[in-house]
């Protein structure tokens, strides 16, 4: 396993000098000329994650064409899913549409019930007969291709690419609903044939490293400037908030199967002094928590507002189920948590244990109130700075710079090699 190397003048230096250095990257790095073609969850998505993150990052240098890709489990027979299914179906034919100064998004066509006869071919030859079109329609000439989602992988090596990554965020295999033996089999395939893999977790690295040695470890960024705003007495606080004087208990994410909704409703029933505040879009039965008189659901909300929710919160709360899908996880809510300088309440997951000095991590789940209870007690401020530095050195920038680095060697060597 290799770790993901710290650029510390990514994240340090003054913004004439940082543009200086992204014209030295452009005039001399063996990726002048190449653009990138990233295939990520969905572009519009509520939760941002380390897909967009990175996309946005590497655009800074290079070209990026985002390619929102529809997710791998069956739909269910909800509205909901199927409004979502006809819309990136008719959104597919489309050209890419350009959202940044070197980024365009497209919409990979998927039909659902892969299983069916001729559905799967069908998927594969619309998917690349637009990706073809797109790219052609772009002028891109040098191509990289980056995933991070493992089951467009079967068009890695397919669009005349020098070079493909697989940077996985997640264990997919493991997420509700997926067809696991088929999700795990894209994952392990795009692990064997990518010229560079990435892995947000350690343990899920390790379970990978029997099909491969050179593995590379770079765990989530966060947005330290925006969510800093939290601290920020400038910054106004989330109207919907307004007159509430119990203590805050927030939570801001998907609000699915990855959280432990009964352990959070009993805190609520034990706590009635305390009001929950959970931000997100809805994914999994929450019954119990909609009867409840201080749990509050207002839903997802703009990604660059969570400051001004945050900003309310006496303490943040990551109340996460220890299944397999969130034991290989490494949350990218803890970190923006910590930039928000809140305290934080979390349920103990292995890659939450190097937070331990500035979370207040629980194993056993009635332990969750009491723990809730002491860093209320202790207060806001207290350990403020701690938190901070936690996460001072991990941001954005120097994730994408890393990932920018690593590309450079590994093309470098590759076109050596060649020679």
């Amino acid at each position: 396993m290799r770790e993901c190397p710290r650029y510390d003048r990514a994240i340090s230096v003054a913004k004439p000098e940082r543009e200086s250095m992204e014209r030295y990257h452009l005039s001399t790095s063996p990726l002048a000329g190449y653009a990138i073609v990233h295939f990520g969850n969905d572009w519009r998505a509520e939760n941002r994650t380390s897909s967009h993150h990175i996309s946005g990052e590497l655009a800074k240098q290079l070209p990026v064409l985002y390619v929102s890709t529809p997710g791998f489990r069956p739909p269910r027979a909800m509205t909901r899913d199927f409004k979502r299914i006809f819309n990136k179906l008719r959104e597919a034919p489309r050209l890419p549409e350009q959202v940044g100064d070197r980024m365009w998004t497209m919409t990979m066509p998927q039909l659902p019930f892969s299983g069916t006869p001729g559905v799967a071919g069908f998927n594969r030859f619309a998917g690349r007969t637009l990706l073809l079109r797109a790219i052609r329609h772009l002028g891109l000439q040098k191509l990289i291709s980056i995933f991070f989602v493992p089951h467009p992988g079967r068009f890695a090596r397919t669009l005349g690419e020098d070079l493909s990554v697989y940077y996985c965020i997640d264990d997919y295999a493991q997420w509700p609903g997926a067809d696991k033996a088929a999700v795990e089999r894209y994952d392990l395939e795009l692990t064997a044939k990518s010229d560079v893999v990435f892995f947000c977790s350690k343990k899920l690295l390790k379970e990978r490293s029997s099909i491969r040695q050179d593995l590379i470890y770079s765990p989530h960024g966060v947005d330290t400037a925006m969510f800093g705003q939290a601290m920020d007495a400038s910054v106004p606080v989330a109207q919907q908030l307004h007159g509430i004087n119990a203590p805050l208990i927030g939570f801001f994410g998907s609000v699915g199967s990855q959280l432990d909704i009964e352990l959070i409703a009993q805190t609520a029933r034990d706590r009635p002094g305390w009001q929950f505040v959970l931000l997100g879009m809805i994914s999994t039965d929450i019954a119990m928590l909609r009867s409840l008189p201080n749990v509050m659901l207002p839903g997802p909300v703009p990604y660059h507002t969570l400051p001004s929710w945050a900003r309310a919160f006496d303490v943040c709360i990551a109340p996460y189920v220890q299944n397999q899908q969130m034991l290989n996880a490494n949350p990218l809510k803890i970190r923006e948590y910590l930039a928000t300088g809140r305290p934080v309440v979390a349920i103990w997951l292995p890659e939450t244990e190097q937070f331990a000095d500035v979370v207040r991590l629980v194993r056993q789940r009635d332990e969750f109130a009491g723990a809730i209870e002491a860093a209320l007690a202790e207060g806001i401020e207290a350990n403020q700075a701690r938190r901070l530095a936690a996460v001072r050195d991990s941001t954005w920038e120097a994730r994408g710079e890393c990932v920018y680095r690593t590309l450079e060697d590994a093309l470098r060597k590759k076109l050596e090699r060649a020679r």
